[in-house]
């Protein structure tokens, strides 16, 4: 397939992606919430898992070498380990409704449903939730949201992120070939390390930067210098206690939605590719503390051919892994400042 020049799409989100939708909820008082992907139908999912403390349900299920080759829907979300329940809620939703793996003669099927969660849970806000978490009803309500446009920053499970010493968020960017191939991102940006270059107002996403989209600012004009300098400079006051050591958790999440028909090995290749992507935009990435998650949706609307399948599937996760890295950067660029965690554009203007 020839791929040709790159453009942002029309929403410049992941829903660029035809028969992707996305919905948010969110717990203000709480301060978390859940994001869902859900494809007009089943689609071919993969899955890579980079972070040193990754929190997620039924990614084994999306090896290649597993009888699961498509999903029902992709669930992101706050809250660590109770977190995970949101999915239960968005299984219940696509089951009520006939969504999910056909079992048999039955008349019941078996949503698929795989989530990542990230790590909000000391942000300030009140997590006195007892032994009812918000999280199940969060991933009814998401779904009930979902939809073509919706809200980026302080939404979804970006609500209560944080990047490094800046307030993280959710972010969303897509990518359109020249020969019309669609590639769509979303991320919820929650990491230990810093979006910020060291010593500037800049992102390390800067050249991958569409049509000023988070701020186009650019590059710094000097960069000498930048391995000898402290890899935590830029989130260390955040991150660290009284005695300098590193506390709590983070994780930066996301999904990367293609509109080709990928199988479920070439799927796995397009997210480990797609990887890259975070550490474009984070530095340092895939740390002890991170749990670092990347899906990939294949939709299948476009059949990629059999003449240099290999080099379009290279093609393909290349631009994911830029897409990935613009998603970040909108991420931290479009929240807004919730409790101590101040944002890019109150610290940095606009």
């Amino acid at each position: 397939m020839n791929i040709g020049g790159i453009r942002k799409g029309r929403l410049n989100l992941i829903t660029d992606v035809e028969d992707i939708l996305v919905g948010n909820a969110e717990d203000a008082g709480a301060r978390t919430g859940v994001t869902v992907i859900l494809p007009g139908r089943r689609a071919v999912a993969a899955v890579d898992v980079r972070g040193g403390a990754p929190g997620t349900r039924e990614t084994d299920a999306l090896d290649p070498s597993c009888l699961v080759e498509e999903v029902d829907g992709v669930v992101l979300s706050g809250g660590s380990v109770y977190g995970l329940d949101a999915a239960s809620g968005v299984v219940s939703w696509l089951g009520a409704r006939g969504r999910g793996f056909a079992l048999g003669n039955s008349a019941m099927v078996a949503p698929v449903v795989p989530s990542a969660i990230l790590f909000d849970l000391t942000n300030g806000g009140d997590k006195n939730w007892g032994e009812e978490p918000p999280y199940r009803a969060l991933g009814r309500r998401a779904c009930e949201q979902a939809g073509r446009s919706f809200a980026l920053g302080n939404a979804g499970a970006g609500f209560g992120a944080r990047a490094g010493m800046l307030k993280g968020g959710l972010g969303s960017a897509s990518a359109v070939s020249a020969g019309g191939l669609t590639v769509g991102a979303i991320v919820a940006a929650n990491p230990f390390g810093s979006a910020i270059i060291p010593g500037s107002d800049r992102f390390w996403a800067a050249p991958y930067e569409m049509d000023g989209e988070f701020g186009g600012r650019g590059w710094p004009e000097r960069m000498e210098g930048l391995a000898a300098r402290d890899p935590l400079e830029e989130t260390k006051a955040a991150q660290t206690g009284m005695a300098g050591k590193v506390e709590g958790g983070n994780t930066t999440i996301g999904l990367v939605a293609v509109d080709v028909d990928l199988t479920p090995v070439e799927a796995r290749r397009v997210a480990i590719m797609t990887q890259d992507g975070l550490a474009r935009a984070i530095r340092p990435v895939h740390a002890p503390v991170d749990g670092d998650v990347v899906f990939v949706l294949a939709t299948g609307r476009v059949r990629l051919g059999t003449e240099n399948r290999a080099g379009s599937v290279a093609a393909l996760g290349s631009i994911a892994a830029d897409c990935l890295a613009r998603a970040v950067a909108r991420g931290v660029y479009e929240a807004e400042t919730l409790g101590d965690a101040e944002s890019y554009r109150a610290r940095y203007g606009r």
